[in-house]
Parts: C-alpha cells; structure tokens; sequence
C-alpha cells in the first residue's frame, strides 16, 4: 500500500492516510453567522487540516448535496494543501463545487486562524491529526460555524474536557456538529439498534468488538524534516498527536458498544504491547491492545485491537442479550435467537450519509445534531483503555475524566522534540 493519496485513492485509502493539519491558534470571537443558513441554497465550507482525511470528508461533504462549495483550505503543510486541492479539482462530477483561489488558502502555524477567522464560512470540516481537535473545535464554536468532526477528538482527558465544554456552547448556539464515527448513521447499525432497543435480544448483558488488521503507512525521518515536522508527518505513531490506534481507529468499535450499553463504561482494564512494529519509524505506540470495559450494571465488553502484517483479520462487533446475539460489522447485521433478525434494507455510502444528516440539520430540514459531547464519550472509553493498558492498573471513568493528563508540547515549533520511551505496564503513572 503507498503512503500517500493520489488521484485515484478510494474512501478506505483516505480514512488511512491522511497528513497533518493546521495547527491551534487563536481568532477573534464572531457571533450568529451560521443562523442564515436555513433556506439558503448554498453551503459555504471551509476544510482545516487537507491530508487524506479531510480530503476524503470534503468530497463527501460534496457528493452529499450539490450545495456544498469547497471555500477556504487550511493546512500546516504546503504541499499537503496543494495536493489536497489537486485532486479535489479533479473530481469529474464535483470539481464545480470547488470555488477557492489562492487567496483562499492558508499555510502555516497561523493557517487555522486565518481561515475560521472568515465571515463567510457556514461549516468547517476538522481532520487534522487528533491532538488539535478539542482546539479547533473549540474555536469552530467560538466563530459560529457549524462543525463536521473527525474521530477522535482528542487524545488526553483535558482535551476531552475541552470538547465537552466547547459541545455545551454549541447546544447553546444552536450550531450543528457531527463526529466521523459514520456507523452512526449507517442504516444497517441504526436498524439493528432499534431492534436492540425494541428488546429483540433481551437485556443486554455483554459486548464484544475488534479491529484486527495489518499495519498503515509510515514515514521514515529524513534529513530536510526536523524530528518536530517528522513527528507531525508520521503522526500515527506518536501518543500525543493520534492518542494510539486504540484511539485513532478502534474507537468505532468502542462506540459501538457504548451505543448498544446505553452510555460509557465505568472501569478498564487493560493490557497490550509493542511486539512486531518495533522500529524507529513507528514511534512509541503499541501494536496490540485487549481491554476488558465494565458497564453499569456489571456487564462487561471484550475489546481487541492489532496493526500486525500476517495475522487474522477481524474488523466487527458483537452484542450478548439474555434472548439473543446480535452480530455487526459494516456489511450486515444479524439477529441469532430470540427475534431472529437480518437487514435487507438500502446499503449508502454511510461516509457520506454523515454529511447530508449534517447539511440537513444546518438547514433546519432533519432534526438538530450535536454529536459532541457523545463522540466525546466514545474517545474517552478509548483513552481511559489505553492508560489502563500503558500503566497495568485498572481504570474507573472517574479516574480518567478527572485527570490532568495533558500530552501538549512544550512548543510547536520545528526543531527537536523527543520520542517519549514506548510505556512499561506497571512501572509508569500516566493518569
């Protein structure tokens, strides 16, 4: 597999390629400008962050409604911008909806500042690497916009904070935002959960969920790129900006299980380790994680996620009832015993799905969405996980949502920063 997007990249390709994004900044506080939306045809969107993921979210931004113009660009790195833009100009059915100049773009530690300090911005799409979520979402509020989210949404517990302050304002505003956790508005899942819901398994007492699967793109340090730009290039592999895989991909499975167990769990206890992905261009993160999540009422989730080339691939969850199972991955939904049960409903693009609920809900033609202070939980069940996992301790949900675990740089500039040592369970303390 390449390590970059290209013309012809698909949707999967972009969710696991993409670069890093406009750094946090500040930009003066702008009221109310998103109110105007209702009834007007076009959709005015600005993308923060143009490396594969947030070029993937603004073709589907586009594919999902015809009214949605590609504005303003913002990006930390040029050529990430300027190959972002290439390719969506060339896309053959949506490269009109793509109405930016130049003057348009912007670049740079200031290049997120410049582009929500517009007026004539109604949504931004979010997709720089996981540490900067909670910062430009907070802004996002701040400015008036209305907000598309990728996942996850931050990587320590005073991000999560944030995002949760920042979801509140939101409400209060009247903005609209959704979170790239797309199974939630996949038919096949809203189905099958309604039926979890209508009691077709019984009470639910047990989960179970994986992402088993080979390993991603990396980039190697190379001698033009400071270990800053190069941590920012190869964010995958570094805590502090993708929060580890358990974070950055797994959660989809986590919030799987949280919507099936009614909200998140009350303790984790984990483990995990860096066994085959060992070498200097993987940074410091595991490879594999096993947690096991207590719910209220002394129910439990089994909780598996690996990026290890060769091995047995599972990418799918599972919900125990006392009448049933329910069985889930992308491509079904499966009721055994009790209510016997099978999706044969409409398949869409579920990636875009997620963009046309939002256009709706900022147009006022579907119910209001605000997704925040949810996809919140979901990250917080994968960052409590793993600091389970990194320190050998169980972890209570208390624990974690009161922690003052802030993975921060001391500085954004590009010169030196370290490679923080992979964690040893049961010696570090990073709660």
């Amino acid at each position: 597999m390449s390590n970059e997007p290209t013309g012809n990249v698909t949707r999967r390709r972009f969710v696991q390629t993409s670069a890093a994004g406009a750094m946090l900044a500040a930009s003066p506080l702008a009221l109310g400008r998103s109110a105007h939306v209702q009834g007007q045809e076009v959709v005015r969107c600005g993308v923060v962050g143009c490396g594969g993921r947030g070029t993937g979210a603004a073709v589907n931004a586009m594919q999902a409604n015809p009214s949605t113009h590609i504005v303003a660009m913002a990006d930390l790195f040029p050529d990430r911008l300027q190959s972002s833009l290439g390719h969506l100009r060339q896309q053959e059915d949506h490269s009109s909806q793509v109405v930016l100049t130049e003057e348009d773009t912007y670049t740079g530690i200031d290049a997120y500042k410049q582009l929500m300090a517009r007026n004539d911005i109604d949504m931004v799409i979010l997709a720089t690497p996981p540490h900067f979520r909670p910062y430009h979402f907070e802004e996002a509020v701040k400015q008036g916009h209305h907000v598309f989210m990728e996942k996850p949404v931050a990587v320590d517990p005073v991000g999560i904070r944030r995002v949760i302050t920042a979801a509140e304002s939101a409400d209060r505003k009247g903005l609209s935002v959704v979170a790239g956790t797309q199974r939630r508005h996949q038919p096949n899942y809203i189905a099958a959960m309604e039926q979890v819901q209508d009691g077709a398994i019984g009470d639910v007492v047990m989960g179970r969920c994986f992402w088993n699967m080979g390993g991603l793109w990396s980039h190697e340090p190379r001698d033009d790129w400071s270990p800053m730009e190069w941590q920012l290039r190869n964010w995958l592999y570094f805590t502090w900006l993708s929060g580890d895989h358990i974070c950055e991909q797994h959660i989809h499975n986590l919030d799987v299980v949280n919507w099936a167990m009614g909200g998140p769990p009350v303790k984790a206890v984990g483990m995990g380790g860096r066994q085959m992905r060992t070498g200097e261009r993987y940074g410091h993160i595991f490879d594999h994680f096993a947690i096991d999540l207590e719910y209220p009422g002394d129910r439990h989730a089994i909780s598996m996620c690996r990026q290890t080339d060769g091995c047995a691939g599972r990418v799918e969850e599972h919900v125990h009832g006392t009448k049933g199972i329910l069985h889930l991955n992308p491509g079904r939904s499966i009721i055994v015993g009790g209510k016997e049960w099978t999706f044969d409903g409409p398949t869409p693009n579920p990636y875009v799905v997620e963009h046309e609920d939002l256009i709706a809900s900022i147009r006022g033609d579907g119910p209001h969405l605000n997704e925040g202070r949810r996809v919140a939980e979901s990250t917080m069940t994968a960052i409590m996980s793993r600091m389970s996992a990194y320190t050998g301790q169980d972890v209570t949900w208390e624990q974690a949502m009161a922690s003052t675990l802030d993975l921060t740089p001391k500085t954004y500039a590009f010169g030196n920063i370290e490679t923080p040592p992979v964690p040893q369970p049961g010696k570090d303390q990073v709660i």
